[in-house]
């Protein structure tokens, strides 16, 4: 059933204030929750700090004080927000254990973004780094039983595969390759528009988290992976920010943002197993229907334009749902494991020109591969447990990538 969230009445934005104590609630079980659970808070967390970043460039860039004050308020709630979201992970769940959180979110929310999607361009941007992120949860589930014998299905479930994906030495490119051709807001269908918004905030809260926790990692070893890995999202936020419409006016990016938030929380509120935590995405709801109307009143007063102006129609798009995209993944590493990307385009590595900025990117920045800490940790879970941790349903899709008793470092990497 639609549902048209400019057409709801919200409560009074004042009411959505909440007192300190209410920003500490009850932590999930990390042993005990729903894989999904800890996504989706994953998933509203990144939301909530996009939000706020989003408002304070605005506040930088705006010489209004009565918008700067109006959007601040929204501004100080979404911090709230977030702060309350934040802490339902408890305390004892380590910088690793949320990593596994972190890259499952990212595989398997883009895989469900890439199959809805009707844009050719932003499907070939989400289908180019799933295969990677898909890398990445394969190297931290390595490194989880290698440093706690732990393994990671504790914590992802029989949701996600855990195998290689594109190699993540491969993943290292000229930042030239990163920018992709923009979207239209004005001509896009409404799901794209949501989409690459969706991704990016998802991208860029794991390059966050990963610029400032990795390097307090217990041991060197896992500091240098993060470092690696930090490095490739950076490319991936480059990648999907790139997508946005630059056009846009900050007032109508804003009302993009508020809708797209709302919409985030309506849909974690109807996919949620977790009767505590369905509570409070429903609260939140609420909350950022009057953050939405606030921030309509800004563009009515401001840019005389109403909401169908910047969101035609209105309506939600299909709500997202988590659920397992295995099938997908594998049909994905299939065709296109051996693909990198070549200015706007994404071409397989064998057909690039041998001057190419990738090939010149690796030299700089790989002196030897074999040290690379993304491929030592695979090397050492092998000589340690003579062969590397996985997670499969049946066997892999790519025959190179078989192997359980040597990590792959040419795939995606090397040319004809």
């Amino acid at each position: 059933m639609s549902y048209n969230p400019f057409l709801a009445k919200p409560k009074k934005i004042e009411s959505t204030i909440m007192s300190f104590k209410m920003l500490s609630p009850k932590p999930y079980d990390k042993n005990e929750v729903d894989p999904y659970t800890r996504v989706r808070c994953i998933l509203m967390n990144g939301t909530e700090y996009e939000a706020v970043w989003s408002k304070h460039h605005l506040n930088r860039h705006c010489g209004d004080n009565d918008i700067r004050r109006a959007v601040g308020f929204i501004r100080n709630c979404e911090q709230q927000q977030q702060k309350l979201i934040s802490n339902l992970k408890p305390a004892d769940e380590n910088i690793l254990q949320t990593t596994l959180g972190y890259e499952q979110l990212a595989v398997d929310l883009t895989a469900i973004l890439a199959q809805r999607q009707t844009n050719k361009f932003v499907k070939d941007a989400l289908d180019f780094a799933l295969l990677e992120d898909f890398d990445h949860l394969y190297r931290y589930a390595n490194l989880l039983e290698s440093d706690m014998g732990e393994h990671a299905e504790n914590y992802i479930g029989s949701y996600t595969e855990i195998m290689p994906g594109r190699p993540t030495v491969a993943h290292h490119r000229h930042p030239y390759d990163n920018i992709k051709k923009p979207i239209s807001n004005m001509s896009a269908d409404p799901i794209t528009k949501c989409d690459v918004s969706i991704i990016t905030t998802a991208e860029q809260q794991t390059m966050n988290y990963y610029m400032n926790l990795g390097a307090f990692y217990k041991h060197q070893k896992g500091r240098e992976i993060y470092t690696e890995i930090a490095m490739v999202e950076e490319e991936h936020v480059s990648q999907y920010g790139s997508l946005i419409d630059p056009t846009m006016s900050m007032l109508d990016d804003l009302l993009m943002h508020e809708y797209i938030e709302s919409y985030l929380y309506y849909s974690m509120y109807n996919d949620e197993t977790d009767k505590h935590i369905k509570q409070i995405w429903e609260m939140l709801f609420e909350q950022e229907l009057s953050h939405l109307h606030a921030t309509l009143d800004l563009v009515r007063k401001y840019e005389n334009k109403d909401w169908y102006d910047v969101i035609p129609g209105g309506d939600y798009p299909e709500l997202i749902s988590f659920a397992p995209q295995k099938e997908y993944i594998r049909q994905i590493l299939a065709n296109t494991v051996c693909n990198t990307s070549l200015y706007e385009d994404y071409v397989s590595v064998t057909k690039l020109p041998s001057n190419a900025n990738f090939f010149d990117y690796q030299k700089r920045t790989i002196k030897d591969v074999e040290t690379m800490p993304s491929h030592i940790v695979i090397e050492d879970h092998i000589k340690n447990f003579n062969s590397d941790y996985r997670l499969q349903d049946k066997e892999h899709p790519v025959k190179a990538l078989r192997d359980r008793k040597s990590d792959n470092i040419n795939i995606g990497r090397m040319g004809s």
